[in-house]
């Protein structure tokens, strides 16, 4: 790439948001040009607006920058028309769709519109096909902006696990149980006296969050839409006291028999064509851990720079028919990673030029030949 696009942050100051920061400061595609919080930000240096949380130290070239309001401007200078947001949910209802109203491709880590029918909720090694949604929204049609999200922080390994297993032999039931980071509660977080020495069994509509968004992305995109996968899904979600990394009990009943060997054959050949060649993906986007005790968050959440999902503890279940563990770095490739993920893919096949319905056109039928491929590739 020649130049690089300019993008803006919504909810620069979070943790996700953050993260965002972090991981595409030195990015080759995307250059950070535009900051926006909220009022008690707005105004401010970043590096007096924000208290960095992070492990690697705040780019001064951030720390120096004014934080903006986080509204769309009518002013064709003033926020870019990339736009990745880092909400929540109740704001991103309101707020996501005002930018793409103006002409913005947004990019979001919010639960708000993962399950809208025309919102493509994707994993480019997943169901890069789904994209083709932005096509039916009213933004893309008026001034070409549009909403793309990424799937719940639970979510994204337990699907990167399922969804090589899903293509060749088929999956009617799914029973997951997790074991969830605190970071994944933003800062502060759970409190101290909650969650050291304790489990709590509950995170607000994780559950339901984790079982739709599944069967939406493994679903088939059909026309003008997207037909969920027809299994049965029940989720457990448990915070623990780990900083990051969400670990995931999984069974499987499938559809056709499949032997030890073919279920790891599935996640060592999964290699889609939709995610290579982008920058933030991974080499090997799902690892096999061997040891009996892995994968464990302290020792495999970086895996693929934090991109990687990793599985172990493949066994035969006494309910269904298989049982394993997934582990995925759940503010990384749970959060900000997913959605630059996402812009990558969609700046490859030449969609972030919102306004350029030609340029649009043009890649559906390009797109389509390229899932169709990657899919035959390791079937």
């Amino acid at each position: 790439m020649k130049t690089k696009h300019p993008i803006g942050i919504l909810g620069a100051t979070g943790m996700v948001g953050q993260r965002f920061i972090q991981l595409l400061e030195n990015h080759p595609w995307f250059e950070i040009v535009w900051l926006a919080a909220s009022d008690r930000s707005s105004g401010k240096p970043y590096g007096e607006a924000a208290k960095w949380r992070l492990d690697t130290p705040l780019p001064e070239r951030i720390a120096r920058m004014t934080v903006s309001p986080a509204e769309p401007s009518s002013a064709s200078e003033a926020e870019p028309k990339i736009i990745f947001a880092a909400l929540d949910a109740a704001i991103a209802r309101e707020m996501e769709p005002k930018f793409a109203e103006a002409g913005c491709a947004v990019v979001s880590n919010s639960s708000a519109y993962r399950m809208a029918a025309n919102v493509p909720l994707v994993i480019p090694e997943i169901n890069a096909d789904h994209l083709h949604l932005i096509e039916e929204q009213p933004s893309r049609r008026a001034l070409g902006g549009y909403m793309v999200t990424n799937p719940n922080c639970s979510t994204i390994g337990l699907v990167m696990a399922l969804k090589p297993i899903e293509e060749r032999f088929g999956i009617e039931q799914i029973f997951v149980t997790t074991m969830q980071a605190v970071s994944g509660a933003g800062y502060p977080g759970v409190p101290s006296m909650d969650i050291l020495g304790n489990v709590i069994p509950y995170i607000g509509s994780e559950e339901e969050k984790m079982e739709a968004e599944t069967l939406k992305l493994l679903g088939k995109f059909e026309g003008h839409t997207v037909t969920p996968l027809k299994a049965r899904i029940t989720a457990h979600c448990n915070r623990v006291a780990v900083e990051d990394g969400h670990t995931e009990s999984v069974s499987i009943k499938l559809a056709k028999k499949a032997a030890r060997e073919e279920i790891l054959a599935c996640w060592s050949e999964f290699r889609p064509l939709a995610g290579q060649g982008l920058p933030t993906a991974p080499e090997q986007p799902i690892e096999w851990a061997e040891q009996n005790d892995r994968p464990q968050p302290r020792l495999d959440r970086h895996r693929g720079n934090g991109m990687a999902v990793t599985v172990g503890r493949l066994r035969p279940c006494g309910v269904l028919d298989w049982k394993f563990t997934v582990l995925s770095h759940n503010t990384i490739r749970g959060a900000a990673g997913a959605a630059i993920l996402n812009a990558e893919l969609l700046a490859s096949l030449g969609k972030l030029e919102p306004g350029s319905r030609a340029a649009a056109a043009r890649v559906q039928t390009e797109l389509a030949v390229e899932i169709e491929t990657s899919s035959a590739r390791w079937r």
